[in-house]
């Protein structure tokens, strides 16, 4: 079965060895994560991926070919609420929907009024 063309993407970034470098590649092969642009640039003779991660602050732009649109953002918000909720589990606790419908009470020991 061929794969479905997934479109290209460029991506221009600063190499401090190379100055400005633009590099075309499948979208399959450029992500963003952690502040960071990925790109697969090759597989190395035991077929782990050789990964390039680019500061975002080097970055000047990726531009991408998509065939939809929208499932270009759906897959964006998908990765928003998944963020969202690992870091409301974290300060919540639990995954447990019920727990989140009830307040949370924190008690505080009252300190002295060093203004008086």
């Amino acid at each position: 079965m061929a794969q479905p063309d997934r479109g290209e993407a460029v991506i221009v970034y600063d190499d401090p060895d190379e100055g400005t470098v633009e590099r075309t590649v499948d979208n399959a092969r450029v992500a963003y994560f952690q502040d960071h642009w990925l790109v697969k640039l090759d597989e190395d003779e035991t077929g782990n991926d050789i990964v390039r991660r680019i500061p975002l602050q080097r970055v000047h732009y990726v531009e991408r070919s998509v065939e939809e649109f929208e499932d270009e953002v759906k897959t964006l918000r998908n990765q928003v609420e998944s963020f969202a909720k690992n870091v409301q589990s974290t300060l919540l606790g639990g995954d447990d929907e019920t727990d989140r419908d009830e307040p949370h009470r924190i008690d505080v020991e009252s300190g002295s009024d060093d203004d008086s």
